[in-house]
């Protein structure tokens, strides 16, 4: 019997390509693409990706979209909170695990798991610990396409945001850069590959910056965004902004 599954769903490369392995065995039915949203923007959170081309990809997937409305940088004790309702209304449907596109992040993949085992749920890696090159190959190997949405300008400078991954924005890279960008230095939304049914239509819009401020109160400083550094704060970001055809 299958162990019922939902699909943390971020829209990008590592998501297509766990989701793809996933798919290879019948371990698991996947009953959702789980995915957070900006409640003020709708759009993905940290990918500023547009709610609608989430549920293209949604549709092209086959698969039931849940979507989680988080606030802008949240707390973490919001996000959680928002988290944990929608985990148990899944566990009354029957899902006993969460699978994550994650690949070498010790600390991240200890939290999901605590969190997890709080309400009974079980995690699964299907990318963990392979090697970030060998992923990123094996994904334009295998016919995924996938464009960069979002760059952190601490790493990378505004050239990189719009690119599709190929071999040549892989050999451009710096060499302080994950190629699968997994610390956060680019995030990538993915519109055509073996997963789908048909590739996403879109056209790419304007490239704007955006920085983020500080919180004020020094107790909600520690927010679900990625601005763990000492110094996140110091550095914007360059988005690219994608239009649904």
């Amino acid at each position: 019997m299958k162990k019922k599954a939902l699909f943390n769903w971020s829209s990008g490369k590592d998501s297509a390509l766990a989701l793809y392995k996933i798919q290879q065995n019948d371990e698991y039915e996947i009953s959702c693409l789980l995915t957070s949203v900006n409640q003020q923007f709708q759009r993905i959170s940290m990918h500023g990706v547009r709610v609608e081309l989430l549920e293209q990809q949604a549709q092209s997937i086959r698969l039931a979209l849940e979507i989680m409305q988080i606030p802008e940088m949240p707390t973490m004790e919001v996000y959680e909170a928002v988290m944990q309702t929608t985990l148990s209304k899944l566990k009354n449907q029957g899902v006993t695990h969460s699978i994550f596109g994650d690949i070498f992040l010790e600390d991240l993949r200890k939290y999901r798991e605590d969190k997890l085992a709080e309400i009974g749920f079980e995690g699964v890696f299907p990318l963990w610990k392979v090697p970030t090159l060998d992923l990123i190959q094996e994904f334009i190997a295998l016919g995924f396409k996938t464009i960069v949405v979002c760059v952190n300008e601490r790493f990378l400078d505004k050239s990189f945001v719009g690119r599709v991954i190929d071999q040549d924005f892989i050999n451009d890279l710096p060499e302080n850069v994950d190629v699968c960008g997994e610390n956060g230095e680019f995030h990538t939304f993915t519109f055509d590959g073996p997963i789908f049914s048909k590739p996403i239509q879109f056209e790419v819009g304007e490239v704007v910056y955006r920085k983020y401020e500080k919180p004020k109160e020094e107790d909600s400083s520690d927010t679900a965004c990625d601005t763990s550094a000492s110094d996140a704060f110091d550095y914007g970001f360059w988005y690219c902004d994608l239009l649904s055809k």
